[in-house]
């Protein structure tokens, strides 16, 4: 009787167990309590600017992006923004979102991400459809590879149409930001002191066109890797330099080999932590 039930108690572990591995996500709050989805897109309603940190080729991630986007879009005003198009792309990007040029035309002219039809082109069809601003927001990667090998005084020389594409000069730049310290680290010191800063002026540029394309009274939905906003640092400290007064959500994606708890590893990482099995599926 005994052996009988610690084998069904065995079976019930095992399937319980099993249903979680299972699980695809969870969503977490920033102290690392589960929340549901519509928790999350009901309190999504009251920001002005949102920030979704994502894994690059993660399906979960866009899927998200995805979601939020099409479900703000039907309770507010809503522009959408993104770090996969860069600032002097915006005229073509704005004339394909109008309906003024076609996608081959489209396809030609702007630099789109290898990822771009699985992942991003629902996102501009989206803008298209629902007739929404779609704002490119980060700095020509011509740019930033300058900034890489000569550190901001490289932009000085830029014209002035070349610098309209680009934060204000000179940018502000914390060194001692724990997202800057960190790519220095992960390159193991063999990294050039510019890296950081290639990094920033990323950051600092599309917080610039992130303001300057916001509304009052509108939400501002940003697309970004996760890397530009976690710990409320990149993006978001160029933001708060300026407009302090404006309220921000940050949304971020973890991996893990279980999401029926949140490690403590990634508590207090984002806003909103959305929590994906390491099992799942990637893009690319």
């Amino acid at each position: 009787m005994k052996k009988a039930i610690f084998i069904a108690l065995g079976l019930i572990i095992s399937i319980f167990s099993y249903s979680q591995k299972t699980e695809a996500y969870r969503v977490f709050n920033s102290k690392g309590k589960s929340v549901s989805t519509d928790k999350m897109l009901k309190e999504l309603k009251s920001a002005d600017i949102i920030l979704i940190g994502e894994f690059h080729n993660n399906p979960i991630s866009h899927w998200f992006e995805y979601e939020i986007s099409y479900y703000l879009s039907k309770h507010n005003k809503v522009i959408l923004g993104a770090e996969m198009f860069e600032a002097d792309n915006q005229a073509d990007l704005t004339k394909y979102v109008q309906g003024k040029i076609d996608k081959p035309e489209f396809d030609s002219l702007v630099r789109l991400w290898p990822n771009y039809e699985t992942d991003y082109s629902p996102l501009v069809l989206l803008a298209k459809k629902e007739k929404l601003d779609f704002i490119a927001t980060n700095i020509p990667r011509r740019y930033a590879k300058l900034v890489h090998e000569e550190g901001f005084e490289a932009l000085e020389i830029l014209s002035p149409e070349e610098k309209a594409w680009i934060a204000p000069l000179p940018v502000a730049y914390d060194p001692d930001l724990g997202c800057y310290k960190k790519m220095t680290g992960m390159m193991m010191g063999h990294s050039s002191a510019n890296l950081p800063k290639a990094q920033a002026i990323k950051d600092a540029t599309m917080a610039h066109f992130i303001l300057k394309n916001y509304k009052k009274g509108h939400t501002f939905i940003h697309y970004n890797g996760s890397f530009h906003s976690d710990y409320y640092e990149g993006i978001l400290w160029y933001l708060k330099r300026e407009r302090p007064d404006l309220k921000y959500v940050t949304i971020t994606t973890v991996s893990q080999n279980y999401v029926n708890k949140l490690y403590d590893d990634n508590i207090g990482i984002a806003d909103y932590v959305i929590c994906v099995d390491n099992d799942m599926t990637t893009s690319y």
